[in-house]
Parts: structure tokens; sequence; C-alpha cells
């Protein structure tokens, strides 16, 4: 069922509920108030017959006479005269004694002096009457069928004016909710035509303040979010493919060549060595992606555990040099710890490691000592780690893009590399909730400052 129809159905039901209340409320008030006014009726008859039969003596025949003659046109209030012992001493129309009045009842209008209650249908009223210092028993009753018919015309009013309400209701929420709906299905139609080929179109429904306006603003920034993730991916891909070209294109050509004519062992050894370190550049810009790929996972995929920092920077420094023998790496404490929670954080050790061994290699890599120096110091809740070499720097244009993935400056004609590292380094800090930055001068060397909350 859509929400348009759960809207008028609910709309429906909820109105409907409180006419019919109103109505029932309406109908009972008239009920009790017919009722009421009948009682006091048959009351007023019922003095005014014993008023008739003791004080203006008149004849019995006559007061039975006037009941039938007026019984044949109308409803006639049936009134009958008791004294306190139950002797019958006036009765309209003994042959009929709808009531069928008994001693028990008598004796209980005695009591309460007046008594009203209903005989099927009928009505009927009994009150104590006091003449010459003497009580006397009047019972009077009737059928009020002039209020019946008024309740009953009631009622039939009340259930048609109750249907012909719920239907226009009905129609009236139709309409209301097709008309307060009509942007989310405006909407909808746009989202549908919204696809992985037009991620620039956006919702237009978005300059009010009300809910719709916050549903169409949440999925513009979601697009956004979206186009931006699909263009980097795009972006991503085409770098890698440019990437990987240059070396497979390289090994290519260098087994093409081998295979048109008969070299020498000298230079089937060139070929095989110049195709090994093309390989070996594939198999670090595979590493380098797997890496990648990693610290793009969503945190609550990674798992977290407390470890040292200065343990992963020992494992860091063992892994490039066992890998670069001619590299130096130092590693300074700036701080005492006393605790080792001051140096502890909760983090992944592989990729902090790579993060680590990435600025370790560049420092060395671009560096004419192929040396490089991390300092460790502790500033309120934060772990610092500075790492600084004394290489070639990094020119001022270059730096704002030096975390941008496959981005090579004009550093990259001292050593070979493939732009990935400083921007997966940057990625890994991020997951850590901790943050990078870099300072650096042509020719003076650069400073990676490095901030992790401990624990």
């Amino acid at each position: 069922m859509k929400i348009r129809e759960k809207l008028s159905l609910l709309f429906t039901v909820l109105t409907a509920t409180i006419l019919m209340v109103f109505a029932a409320l309406i109908y009972y008030s008239a009920y009790k108030n017919r009722e009421t006014e009948f009682y006091n009726r048959l009351r007023n008859e019922a003095i005014t017959k014993a008023q008739l039969f003791f004080t203006a003596k008149v004849n019995s025949k006559t007061l039975q006479t006037i009941y039938k003659n007026n019984r044949k046109t109308i409803n006639e209030v049936e009134v009958a005269i008791y004294d306190t012992t139950f002797h019958l001493l006036y009765h309209d129309a003994v042959e009929i004694d709808f009531v069928k009045e008994t001693p028990q009842m008598i004796a209980n209008i005695q009591k309460q002096k007046v008594l009203s209650f209903y005989q099927q249908d009928w009505q009927v009223v009994g009150i104590l009457f006091l003449f010459e210092q003497k009580n006397y028993i009047i019972i009077a009753t009737a059928y009020d069928q002039y209020g019946y018919r008024k309740m009953k015309y009631l009622r039939d009013t009340i259930l048609i004016v109750l249907a012909c309400s719920i239907a226009i209701i009905y129609m009236t929420g139709r309409f209301f909710s097709t008309k307060v709906l009509s942007p989310v299905t405006e909407i909808v139609n746009k989202v549908r035509n919204i696809s992985a080929l037009n991620l620039d179109l956006r919702l237009n429904y978005s300059a009010g303040k009300d809910e719709l306006s916050q549903l169409s603003n949440t999925f513009n920034q979601m697009l956004d979010r979206l186009e931006h993730s699909f263009n980097a991916q795009q972006q991503f891909v085409s770098d890698i493919s440019h990437e990987l070209r240059t070396p497979l294109s390289s090994i290519i050509s260098e087994l093409d060549l081998a295979t048109h004519r008969e070299r020498s062992i000298s230079e089937y050894q060139l070929v095989i060595q110049n195709t090994l370190k093309d390989a070996q550049k594939l198999a670090r810009l595979s590493n380098s992606l797997l890496d990648f790929a990693k610290a793009s996972y969503d945190p609550s995929e990674i798992s977290f555990r407390e470890i040292r920092l200065d343990e992963v920077l020992l494992d860091a420094r063992q892994q490039v040099q066992r890998q670069n023998s001619d590299y130096q790496i130092d590693i300074h404490y700036e701080w005492e710890f006393d605790n080792d929670n001051d140096i502890s954080v909760r983090g992944n050790e592989y990729l902090l490691k790579v993060a680590f061994s990435n600025l370790f290699e560049n420092g060395c890599k671009f560096s004419l000592d192929k040396k490089s120096t991390v300092f460790i110091n502790v500033k309120n809740k934060n772990v610092i780690l500075t790492f600084i070499d004394k290489g070639f720097g990094i020119v001022p244009e270059d730096i704002p893009h030096v975390f941008t993935p496959f981005f090579r400056g004009i550093n990259k004609k001292y050593a070979e590399g493939n732009g990935i590292g400083l921007s997966l380094t940057k990625k890994i800090i991020n997951l850590h909730n901790g943050n990078i930055s870099v300072q650096s001068l042509p020719n003076e060397g650069s400073n990676f400052t490095i901030e992790i909350p401990h624990i």
C-alpha cells in the first residue's frame, strides 16, 4: 500500500472516529432529553388526573370516557390510582392495564415517593400523592410514539450524514495527500533518471526548510559524495593503467627484442636483469595498491589493538634496511616515557608499519646521505612523530599535492616510485584519527609530522 493511500485511510479513520463519537454523544443526549421530558409529562398527567379525581370530583366514567376517546387519536396517558393498601380507586382502562401493578410496586413507590421505569418501550411513573392528609399512589404510563419517531429520524439522519461525511473525508484526504506527496513523486521520478552515467544531476526541491527539502539536500549531498567517489575511482583506475603500462611495455619490448635474433649470454643476462627490474617495479606497485585498498576499508572492518609506536617504528626500520642495506635510519626519544600509555595507541600494526616504512624509505631515497631520522615526543594527548631528512626537499608548488595518489613532483628524476606511498600514509594516519603535515624547502630536506592520539 502506498503512503498516499495509508495517509488517506488514516485520516479517514481518525476523522470518522471523532465524528462517530460526537454523533453518539448527540444521539445519547437527545435520547436522555426525550426520556426526561416524557417522564415529566407523565408526572404532570398523573397529577392532573389525580386532581380531577380527588379535587374536582369528576366521575370515574367521565374520566374513562375521555381516556378512551383520546386514545383513538393520540397516545393517551394511562393512569391508575391506588391507596397505600393496594386498593384500586381508579383506572383508565382495567381491561388493558398495561403496567400490571403489584403490591411490591406500590410499596416501592410509597417508599421512594417517585419511581420511574420502563415496561418494554412504555415509560412508567409512580408518584406518592397527598390529599387531605392521606397518601395515594398514582401510576401513569404511555408510549412516546412521537418521541421515538423523532429519535428514529435523528438516528437515520446521523447515519446518512456520517456515511456521506466519511466519503467526503476520504476523497479530501486523497486529494490533500496527493498534493502533499507530489514533491515526493517528483523526487522519485528524478532519482530514477540518475545513474552512474549522469551523477551530475541534482534534485531541485531544496529551497524550503521542511522535511522534503532536508531529504533533497541530504540526497544531493550523497550524490556529491558519490560523484566525487566515482571521479576519484575513474582517476585512480586511469592512473593505475598508466603506471602498469610503463613496466609492462618495457617487459614486452625487452622480451620481444630478445626473440628476434640470437644473442650472447651477457646480452640475455642484461635482458633478464631489465625484465626483473620491471617485474620488481610491478610487484612493488601491486603491494602498494593492496595496502592502499586495505587503508580504504571501513574502520569497523579493520582490527585495532593496543600497540607501542616505538616498537612499530623499530620493525619498520628493520624492514626498510633489510631491503636497502645502505639506508641509515635513526630513532630518537625526546620524552621520558614513564607510562607505556604515553606511547601506546589503538591501531593496526601492519598498516602503521606500512606508513612508517614509506616515510623512512622516502627520506632515504631522496637524500644524498641516504639517511632518515624520526623524533618521538608527547604533547597533551597525542604522540608526535617527526620524520626528518636532509634530502632534495619539495618545491612549494608540489607541497599541496604530495598526498594525492599517483602524484609525482619534480623530484621523480632523483628516484623511482609510483606516487602511492604518501597518499597511502595519509589514509592510514587518518584511519587512526591522526593527522600528518609536511614542511619542506628545496635542497634543505623535508619534515613530516604525525600526530596520533595515545591511550
